[in-house]
């Protein structure tokens, strides 16, 4: 029986640190809370973040980014993708997303984490 998936994500807030690294997509590694987030229906986001940061060279070559999902109206989201400044590198549209909450994760030396992860 599979568990219920929580697209509210309720215990987003338990994350401080992390006790394992998963090897996710493009062989970027992921903390518990980034999998925590796979795990509930938020896998889309954390595997397009990582493509667009293993493609786009102007991304490639950040040493720290700030992924923030937002969500829009009519089932509609953002991916933002910034220097960690607000400078925003990337934007992709979701044209619908049944998101709950919105997120925000960092990208720092091949990791995706959660900002309680830092």
């Amino acid at each position: 029986m599979r568990e219920e998936i929580d697209l509210e994500l309720k215990d987003l807030d338990q994350f401080y640190g992390t006790e394992h690294y998963y090897n996710t997509w493009l062989n970027t590694l992921a903390t518990d809370g980034a999998k925590y987030l796979m795990d509930n229906g938020y896998a889309w986001l954390v595997t397009d973040a990582i493509s667009a940061i293993k493609i786009d060279p102007k991304l490639r070559n950040e040493e720290f980014l700030v992924i923030k999902l937002k969500l829009l109206k009519d089932g509609k989201a953002k991916m933002i993708i910034d220097d960690g400044n607000d400078n925003v590198l990337y934007e992709q549209i979701y044209e619908w997303t049944d998101a709950k909450k919105e997120v925000k994760l960092y990208f720092q030396n091949n990791v995706i984490f959660l900002s309680g992860e830092y």
